[in-house]
């Protein structure tokens, strides 16, 4: 009997190793394509620009992430137009400091009256885009706030909806009733998703609401991005990306930021633009920051920034 028993576990342990051979291998060339896709996307959405660094860093200043430097980068969402370059929609700058394990994050309303650089003209921040695209976004950008801005990422809002619908749709939580959106936690799919960050004429807090309603559908991306089901989908996911994204940070930087910034991304305390006032020039309107809060803000971003 014991005999048997040691045959009939000799034959067993080649079938054991053998379908075991088989997950690993099948994994490994599943993680390969993957990785292969993972850094093709990369190189798709990789955009230089001209300047090699901000005008508001000295030679001792210049970022260097695998020395876990602080380091900013401004988030474009562009309302993209078939007979024009288009507009920012959206402007939201971050400043990343890995020591303190924190992410400052700030979202300028995008009609606040400002120097466009570049220009030599005052006009609404988010006319910078469609007069010099990302350079002049960047340059208006850092001349507002007075730090320099290290990286851009620039999203196309009408391909949004295709990010949302590759990670299969966001959970937000709405506070405001409007119109087929209901208050309370709701799904929503990219086309919905699109309509839900676009709303602010019905929102008594105008602009400010439409900010907090595009925080919440990007934390709801990085969330169900980051889940296990994303993976068996990480195809739409990438060709999503590589069709809508557009970045000056390389693949590299993109590693470094990954290993050596984790913790940093993962708590971000967001600075609030709320104590301006709207004004009517030449029958436009104007968003007129406050200036005691711009300043506060700009010395807030540049003790983030070690500067």
């Amino acid at each position: 009997m014991g005999r048997k028993d040691k045959k009939f576990k000799k034959k067993k342990w080649p079938w054991i190793l053998g379908i075991l051979g088989v997950i690993v291998v099948g994994l490994g060339i599943y993680l390969f394509t993957i990785y292969n896709s993972f850094t093709n996307t990369l190189d798709e959405i990789h955009e230089p620009i001209e300047r090699e660094v901000s005008e508001k860093r000295t030679i001792d200043q210049e970022v260097v992430l695998n020395e876990k430097d602080p380091f900013s980068v401004l988030l474009l969402g562009v309302d993209e137009r078939e007979d024009d370059r288009g507009r920012s929609d959206t402007m939201v700058v971050m400043t990343v400091n890995p020591a303190d394990e924190s992410t400052k994050m700030v979202s300028i309303p995008r009609d606040t009256y400002t120097e466009i650089v570049g220009r030599g003209t005052t006009d609404k921040i988010n006319h910078a885009y469609a007069f010099g695209g990302i350079e002049m976004s960047m340059a208006t950008v850092e001349n507002l706030l007075d730090i320099p801005i290290d990286y851009v990422l620039q999203v196309n809002m009408e391909g949004f909806q295709d990010i949302v619908d590759a990670v299969g749709g966001v959970e937000v939580n709405n506070s405001l009733a409007f119109d087929e959106f209901k208050e309370g936690k709701i799904e929503l799919d990219g086309e919905e998703a699109l309509a839900y960050v676009r709303m602010r004429k019905q929102d008594p807090e105008g602009d400010f609401g439409r900010q907090n309603r595009q925080k919440q559908v990007i934390q709801g991306i990085m969330k169900k991005g980051a889940s296990v089901n994303s993976l068996l989908n990480y195809k739409d996911i990438f060709n999503a990306l590589g069709d809508n994204v557009r970045t000056n940070m390389t693949f590299d930087e993109m590693m470094d930021v990954q290993s050596n910034y984790r913790d940093a991304i993962g708590t971000v305390d967001q600075l609030m633009v709320e104590d301006g006032t709207g004004e009517t020039i030449n029958g436009i309107w104007y968003y007129m920051m406050n200036d005691a809060e711009l300043a506060e803000i700009q010395s807030t971003l540049k003790t983030h920034l070690n500067m």
